[in-house]
C-alpha cells in the first residue's frame, strides 16, 4: 500500500495506476483494474475485450478485498457473469469475437475522453462493472444497464443506531477507508467510495442528501458528483437528496452523466473559468489542514490556467443551512423558517454566480474521523448548503493530509451546469494534476 500512497502524494504519473488497499497489499492495480470505464467500454465495443472477462476480474477483486474492506452488502456473481455473457453474445453477433485474455490499457484504441466512436455506440458503457448504492440501488440504474453496464453488487450504507451517516455497514462488518482501516470512508455512499478507491469497480452510484457523495469522495480520494435538484428522478419527498456518482476520473463521471441525463457531450468552456474561493461559506469552522489542501489545489488550477479567481463585491457568506435542513427532514416540523433560509441563501448564491462561474470550497471540514464517530462536528457543514439550494457540486481529490488520508476540493456551479463542473474537473486532472 505504501508505494501507492507515495505515488499519489507526489502526483506522479504512476498514481494513475495505483490504488490503496489492494488485495495483494502492494498498492499496484492489475491491468484490468487500472482500466477506466471509458477504456473498458471502448475495448468491449471494439471486441478487444470480453465483457465476461472484465466482469469476472472485478468479481475476483471483490472476493479478495471485501473481507477487509467491507464495501458490499451483496455481490451478484452469477447474475453479473450471465449478463456479461449476454452482452458479449450480442456484440459478437454484430462485430465478431475478440481474442482471448484481457488487453492492457495501451492495447486499446480510444479517443481523448476514453470513448470510441462508431461501433457499439449504442452501448457507451459496454461491459463496465457497476456497483449500486444499497440493496435497492438497481431501481435507479436502468439507464446504466441499458447503456451496457453490468451490476456486480450493492454497496454499503450506514446501519442502524447512529444519528451520523458518515459510515457504512457491509455484509462482513464496518466499511473501512481504503487508505487507513481505522478511519471511516465517509457516507452515506460509504461502500461506493471505498469500492471505487480500491479499484474494485470503476463506477458506483450514490445518493447525496447532505454531502453523501461528496464527503466519501473527498475522504477516499475519488471524484464525486451531486446533480442539480430535479435534473434526475429522486424519491426524496424533501428534494434534498439527489442521485450522484463516484468514479476514479472526471471522464468516467461524465460518462455516467451523459447516460443518466441524456445530455450530449459538449465542447469544454473557455479557460480560465472564473471562480470565487471560500474557506468556510461564512459560517462553517473547518480545520486548517483541509482548508490548506483545498486552497493549494486551487492554486494549482490557477497556475495551470484552468480557473481564475475573482474577488466578489460581497464575500460569500451564507446562512447556516443546518437548522433548515434538519427542519425539512423532521416530520411535523414547521418548514416556514427553512424556506426563509433557503430563499435568502438562494438570493446570495444568485448574486455570487452573477459574477463568477464557480464557487470553490473544501469538501469536508475535517479529515476522516474514526469509526467511533465525528463527535460534535458536522461533517456536512460545507456540503449541505447546496442540497438546500439545489446547486450541482463536485468533489475533486485535493491531496493528502498528515494522517495519510485524502482531502477534497468542492466545485459548485449554477443550476443545471453539471457539464461545466465535469469539464473543469477533466481539465484539472489533465492540466493541473488535481483530481482524476
Amino acid at each position: 500500500m505504501g508505494s501507492g500512497l507515495a505515488a499519489r502524494r507526489a502526483g506522479s504519473p504512476a498514481a494513475r495506476d495505483r490504488a490503496p488497499g489492494t488485495a495483494d497489499g502492494s498498492g499496484a492495480l492489475t491491468a484490468a483494474a487500472a482500466l477506466s470505464a471509458g477504456e473498458i467500454a471502448a475495448g468491449v465495443r471494439a471486441r478487444e475485450l470480453r465483457a465476461v472477462d472484465v466482469v469476472t476480474a472485478a468479481l475476483e477483486r471483490i472476493e479478495r478485498a471485501d473481507p477487509t474492506l467491507c464495501a458490499f452488502v451483496e455481490v451478484w456473481r452469477e447474475e453479473a457473469v450471465r449478463r456479461a455473457g449476454e452482452l458479449d453474445a450480442r456484440l459478437d453477433r454484430c462485430f465478431g469475437s475478440p481474442g482471448e485474455g484481457v488487453a492492457r490499457p495501451r492495447e486499446i484504441t480510444r479517443t481523448s475522453d476514453g470513448a470510441r466512436a462508431g461501433r457499439g455506440g449504442s452501448l457507451p458503457l459496454a461491459g463496465v462493472p457497476l456497483a449500486v448504492k444499497g440493496r435497492h440501488g438497481l431501481r435507479a440504474a436502468g439507464p446504466l444497464l441499458a447503456a451496457g453496464c453490468v451490476a456486480v453488487g450493492a454497496t454499503s450504507v450506514p446501519g442502524p443506531g447512529t444519528a451520523w451517516q458518515t459510515w457504512g455497514l457491509g455484509a462482513r462488518g464496518r466499511t473501512v477507508n481504503p487508505w487507513r482501516a481505522d478511519r471511516t470512508p465517509g457516507g452515506s455512499s460509504a461502500g461506493a467510495a471505498a469500492a471505487v478507491a480500491a479499484g474494485l469497480v470503476p463506477l458506483a452510484t450514490g445518493g447525496d442528501g447532505a454531502g453523501s457523495v461528496r464527503i466519501p469522495a473527498a475522504w477516499c480520494g475519488v471524484v464525486g458528483l451531486k446533480t442539480t435538484r430535479g435534473r434526475l428522478p429522486s424519491a426524496d419527498r424533501t428534494g434534498l437528496a439527489v442521485p450522484g456518482v463516484l468514479a476514479r476520473s472526471a471522464s468516467d463521471a461524465a460518462s455516467w452523466w451523459h447516460v443518466m441525463s441524456r445530455e450530449a457531450a459538449a465542447a469544454g468552456p473557455p479557460l480560465p473559468v472564473t471562480a470565487v474561493w471560500s474557506s468556510d461559506l461564512g459560517f462553517a469552522e473547518p480545520d486548517p489542514e483541509p482548508v490548506a489542501l483545498a486552497r493549494a489545489a486551487v492554486e494549482r488550477l490557477e497556475a495551470a490556467g484552468v480557473v481564475r479567481l475573482v474577488r466578489p463585491r460581497v464575500p460569500p457568506r451564507l446562512l447556516d443551512p443546518g437548522p433548515a435542513w434538519l427542519a425539512l427532514r423532521t416530520p411535523g416540523a414547521d418548514p416556514a423558517g427553512a424556506h426563509r433560509v433557503r430563499a435568502e441563501n438562494d438570493r446570495r448564491l444568485a448574486g455570487l454566480f452573477a459574477g463568477a462561474e464557480l464557487l470553490l470550497t473544501p469538501t469536508a471540514p475535517t479529515a476522516p474521523h474514526g469509526h467511533e464517530g465525528p463527535g460534535d462536528r458536522y461533517s456536512t457543514s460545507l456540503t449541505w448548503a447546496f442540497n438546500l439550494s439545489g446547486h450541482p457540486a463536485l468533489s475533486l481529490p485535493a491531496g493528502f493530509g498528515g494522517d495519510g488520508c485524502p482531502a477534497g476540493l468542492q466545485l459548485v456551479a449554477p443550476h443545471g451546469r453539471e457539464a461545466l463542473l465535469l469539464a473543469v474537473a477533466r481539465e484539472a486532472g489533465t492540466e493541473a494534476g488535481v483530481g482524476g
